[in-house]
């Protein structure tokens, strides 16, 4: 038997595959510190834990309209007029399994042989991947330390060709942090007037920013955005559920939407009923509180991991504004990032993520979702690893 040749485009997650490594040594009786999950290590809330068993004692429990079920999307649409000012409708979103689910759908329907999408570097390993396996070419702009991991407008003006679908963009970033502000926002829309080109915003992050920042989202910052936009959103790792699979698009785009809720009908129908009533309380706002819990301790554990890393020589840092990522600068250490993170797990017990897993080679990424003692003895084994290597 022949497994299908479009699985040759499809290359498997590193980070998934440096987590299960880490597990499988952990479970050998080595001493690991694992850093490369994007998994905040806090519980679900208890308000949304409460509203998934009422939902499931009240026999909540059949199958759902495909895109979800009303009480969720209007949740959805309060939420983004609540955080943002911008006006939805419920036939302009759709629920899926997790963002990643999402934007699989996105790619699929949008996508045809030679379409580009055009995204910063470094980016999350999936987008990429999930680009090639619909047919399509992922084109990467190349940012650093120098941009704070940032592109600019001049330089998604170059970028463009006539095969441009999309543009991606991930605000806070995973791996970096990064988060535009609404000028580049802005800045970025003019590029774009006049165009075809359509916008995918994944915010999932969009709660977890830091040094008393406001989140901007793309489709807020002109009423041109908000008309090409697909925002991507979830509650993965806002408010810790991510084993539940709650993902979303919003956009006032009819076409995407109608074609999204008939492929997604053809492929796993509606997210599991239960997690769309707990999704309710947590769209609005209801766990704020225990957000702010957790950005308050993110944000104190990236301080203390981005000044050590600092302290360390040939390794630099740059202060992500979002996020619970840390993307390590080691070109002055190495110029293999693979072997360089394969080595830290095999001899010091710390798993990280290689930074060409996420097209950019010299730098690891390191998450600091766990809790402030590993962190603080991670980065010792990390220092004393670099000063061997």
């Amino acid at each position: 038997m022949k497994i299908a040749q479009r699985m040759e485009k499809l290359s498997p997650s590193v980070t998934m595959a440096i987590t299960a490594l880490g597990r499988e040594l952990k479970a050998q009786g080595r001493d690991i510190l694992s850093f490369s999950a994007g998994e905040p290590d806090f519980d679900t809330p208890d308000i949304i834990k409460k509203a998934a068993i009422k939902a499931i004692n009240e026999g909540k429990t059949k199958y759902t309209s495909v895109e979800g079920i009303t009480e969720t999307k209007q949740a959805i649409i309060n939420k983004l007029k609540r955080d943002h000012g911008l006006d939805y409708k419920l036939e302009h979103i759709v629920i899926s399994n997790g963002a990643k689910h999402s934007l699989f759908n996105l790619f699929q329907l949008l996508i045809n042989k030679g379409d580009e999408v055009v995204m910063p570097a470094p980016c999350w390993v999936t987008y990429p991947e999930q680009v090639k396996f619909s047919d399509g070419v992922p084109v990467l702009i190349e940012t650093d330390d120098s941009t704070k991991f940032k592109i600019t407008a001049e330089q998604l003006k170059k970028a463009i060709t006539p095969k441009t679908k999309a543009l991606l963009l991930n605000s806070p970033s995973n791996p970096t942090g990064a988060v535009y502000s609404k000028k580049e926002l802005e800045e970025i829309g003019k590029v774009l007037e006049g165009t075809d080109i359509v916008v995918l915003s994944d915010e999932m992050y969009e709660k977890i920013i830091y040094d008393g920042s406001e989140f901007t989202s793309a489709a807020q910052v002109s009423e041109d955005m908000f008309e090409r936009t697909v925002t991507i959103n979830g509650l993965s790792k806002a408010v810790a559920m991510t084993g539940w699979r709650f993902g979303y698009i919003a956009t006032p785009k009819i076409k995407i939407v109608k074609a999204m809720i008939k492929f997604q009908g053809q492929v796993t129908s509606n997210v599991n009923t239960m997690t769309q009533y707990a999704a309710i309380p947590a769209l609005e706002g209801k766990a704020d509180k225990s957000i702010a819990i957790m950005r308050a301790k993110f944000e104190k554990r990236r301080d203390i991991a981005v000044k050590a890393f600092n302290a360390i020589k040939g390794v630099s840092c740059v202060v992500p504004k979002g996020s619970f990522y840390l993307f390590v600068n080691i070109k002055e250490v190495t110029d293999n990032s693979i072997k360089f993170c394969e080595q830290l797990l095999e001899e010091e017990g710390v798993a990280v993520v290689p930074g060409l897993a996420f097209g950019a080679e010299g730098y690891f990424r390191f998450s600091f979702a766990t809790d402030l003692e590993s962190i603080e003895k991670g980065i010792k084994r990390i220092k004393k690893f670099i000063e061997k290597y």
